[in-house]
Parts: C-alpha cells; structure tokens; sequence
C-alpha cells in the first residue's frame, strides 16, 4: 500500500523561489563533489537531447531516468584536498555527468563533459533491470486507468464515483523470467472521507502498465468485495476528536543564543573537529563524502569515512496472494530515494537553529526540479552526557568532571508512497558517526 499517487485530474505547479548556498560550475574553484546545478542540469539535457532527437511520428520518446555526478575517482579527490584548495586554489578535477535515459525502449548509459561540453562516452545496456522510474512515468501511468472501458466498468460494479479514486503504479519484482519489459502494476484506493486512503484499497483490481509504450497491457478484476470504511482511518491531528495522545505541558526548545557552531560554505560543513562534504543524488540521497576530524595529540586531520550513502532500502512484503505477491520494493533504485525527498519544515521537522540547504534533480524531461529545504543542519543538545568521572578515593577531596553530549546532525526526509523515512547523519566530538533511520 504505498507510491506516488494521482487522479484524473491532478495539476502540477512549479515555484521558482530563492536559491541557497548553490554554485554553478562557472564558480572560480567549485567542489568537486558538489551536486549538479540548475545550470548544469539543463546543459546536459540540451547535449543529450541533440543526440537523441524524438519524433512524434514514431512516438520515440526520451526520457531521462538518472542524472547524476560522475564522481573523480578516489586519488583524484584527495589529491586536490591535499593541495589544500582553501589556502592555494587548484583546478578541481574535469566536471562530469552520468546519465541514463530510456529511448526507443532500450537504456542508454552516457557520461557528458560539462567542460567541454560534449558526450564522451555512451553505450546501450543489456544487463538486467531497468532504470528506476521518474515522477513523470508514473503520474502518466497512473492516469490510464480513467480513459479504460474495463476500470469504468469496475468502478460501476462497486458503486464507486471516479473523482474519488487515485491510483498509483507499482514496481512488479522479478521472478526468474527469461525475458522482461519494463511493467508496472496500477492499483487504485477510494478518498471519500479520508485522506488515509492507502487503507482503502480497490482489492482485486490492477492494470499492467507498458512504460515504454505508455498503455496498459494487461486488466484484472477478479473478484468484488467492499471497500474498508472511512472511519478511524484519519491521521490529521485537526480532523481527529478528541485530539491524539496525553496532553503534556510545553517545553521550551533548546535555544543558541549566540551564532551557530557550525558554517557552511557551498556544501563543505565545518564544525568543531569535525569537516565533511554534503552532497545529493537524485537515486541515493543524501551522500556524506570526506568526513575527517582534527586530531590534536597528532597535529593534523584523521579521516574518517571517504563517502557514506545509502545503497538501498528494501521492503518485501511477502504476502503470497495474486494481488501482493510482487510487493518487493527498492526504494532507492526503483523509486529514487533523493527525488522522494520531502522540503523539510522549520521548526517541526527541524529546530529553531537549524540551516537549510536546497536540492535539484532531472524531471523526466530533464530540467530541473528543486528541493526547497531538503537538507537542515543543526547543533543537537538533548541533555544527554557524553563523558563523566567521579573521583572520591582522593582524601579530602571529590572530584566531577561531566562532558555535555552535543552533536551535530545533518538530517533529510523522503517520502515514498506512505513511507517517511527521517535519516540523521549524527556526528560526535568523540569521532564517532551515528546515523539514525
């Protein structure tokens, strides 16, 4: 029970709002490892709209599924740190782009120059899988079920109204076929009275959905039984009567009175002995690169993790009915953790002395989208000890010496389907890094 979901009639609005902490690649001396641009995005999907032309009258789409950083390899890195970019600039190493696109039903891996600017590479995978889906297919995907004769007719079945049903698609796994096409299922909920619809499936409906040929292939109804009820499902605290959990008297929130402990500068986080790079990927999320801490006994930085991501989340389900069998999720590579990523509330999300930073990635046309606030950076104080001793063998004295437990938390929310995923990347005087799901 879970996606991205729309209905027949769903609009999209893009804002344009003010950009933060953002460096095009014309900056004197960027961050290598610094997320692409705005700039940069639409450079890229205008070179590799020139190689790939589309025609409407062979409907040979083109769609870009990732767009990402092409990393310099590891030696490359840390032999720019070591020329110490702060104090003697140097050229970083060449800006790349790596870029999968779907076009004439088949993927196609690229890596674009951003210097030169030109496609330096590109081939055609034949491996397995297919590239993860983007916002745009599966809004697309689904919205065909409202324009087909069979779901009418379902929902007249079940004395539905249709401007009350959303459907959503659906990743459908692989099970030892020899040969695939790049499906999805289409399920749909009923809203009337609810926005917890997820807990008002359509059971016993689903399309099977073409994404490259955009239409639906296949059609079940294989049984009709009642839709669950409305009521109890409500989560919106306004909506709820009386209001959810015990009422507990207000607590005022840490406060910093004085500037925070931590800068940022592009998307390099300094902060007590503590450096590391806060990077984005539309597919990963966030990614922590060059984490490293000041050793004071040695004079000099330790390093501590070189790039820290998450590689994937998996949810299978493994309910064996027809209608469950296939729920085997990977919210990272199906979904795109980083494009599911949520604009982060001040104050609720995070806390009053929190810093924001943005985030872009390629929308299936390959412009790009923004992420107002998907980052917040904050010094975490919660009461908690880090360190302490009591000494009371000494005669005549006692001593007590107690060290405060502040961190520093880099933290992001993505969003897929009716999964909130709160990731904190907690980073301790200690050296120490926690990271909590």
């Amino acid at each position: 029970m879970r996606r991205r979901v729309m209905n027949a009639t769903t609009k999209v609005t893009l804002l344009t709002v003010l950009v933060f902490w953002s460096c095009e690649v014309e900056c004197n001396h960027p961050h290598p490892l610094d997320p692409l641009t705005p700039s940069e995005l639409n450079r890229i999907r205008t070179i590799v709209q020139k190689s790939y032309p589309t025609s409407k009258t062979t409907n040979h789409s083109l769609i870009f599924n990732y767009v990402g950083l092409d990393e310099p390899n590891k030696s490359q890195i840390l032999s720019w740190i070591s020329s110490n970019p702060k104090i003697k600039p140097s050229s970083p190493p060449p800006r790349r782009a790596f870029v999968v696109v779907r076009f004439q039903k088949h993927s196609h891996q690229i890596t674009v120059d951003l210097s030169t600017p030109s496609i330096v590479s590109k081939n055609v995978y034949e491996g397995n899988g297919y590239p993860m889906q983007t916002f745009g297919e599966q809004t697309v995907a689904s919205q065909l079920p409202f324009s087909y004769e069979p779901f009418k007719e379902s929902l007249r079945n079940r004395g539905l109204n249709a401007s009350q049903v959303l459907c959503a698609s659906f990743s459908i796994g692989w099970f030892g076929e020899a040969k695939s096409k790049r499906n999805v299922k289409v399920k749909c909920y009923y809203t009337n009275g609810t926005a917890n619809f997820y807990a008002r499936p359509l059971e016993g409906v689903a399309a099977v959905v073409d994404l490259d040929e955009m239409k639906i292939v296949g059609y079940d109804d294989r049984y009709v039984i009642p839709v669950p009820k409305a009521e109890g499902t409500e989560y919106r605290a306004s909506k709820l009567k009386p209001p959810p959990g015990p009422k507990l008297k207000g607590i005022v929130a840490v406060t910093q009175h004085s500037e925070p402990g931590f800068t940022i500068e592009g998307h390099s986080v300094s902060w007590g002995n503590w450096d590391f790079h806060v990077g984005f990927d539309i597919k990963a999320g966030p990614i922590i690169s060059l984490a490293s801490i000041y050793d004071v006994e040695k004079q000099k930085r330790r390093r501590v993790l070189y790039r820290g991501f998450i590689s994937e989340l998996f949810v299978p389900y493994q309910d064996p009915t027809e209608e469950w069998y296939y729920t085997t999720y990977f919210d990272c590579g199906e979904y795109g953790f980083g494009q599911s990523m949520s604009s982060l509330q001040p104050f609720t999300d995070c806390p009053p002395n929190a810093a924001f930073i943005d985030a872009y990635y390629a929308a299936s046309d390959g412009s790009p989208v923004k992420i107002t606030n998907a980052f917040c950076i904050f010094e975490k104080y919660a009461g908690d000890i880090m360190w302490r001793h009591t000494e009371i063998a000494i005669p005549n004295e006692v001593i007590t010496e107690v060290r405060s437990d502040v961190s520093l938390v880099v933290r992001i929310v993505s969003t897929v389907g009716n999964y909130d995923y709160v990731i904190d990347w907690e980073f301790k005087p200690s050296g120490s890094i926690k990271i909590g799901v």
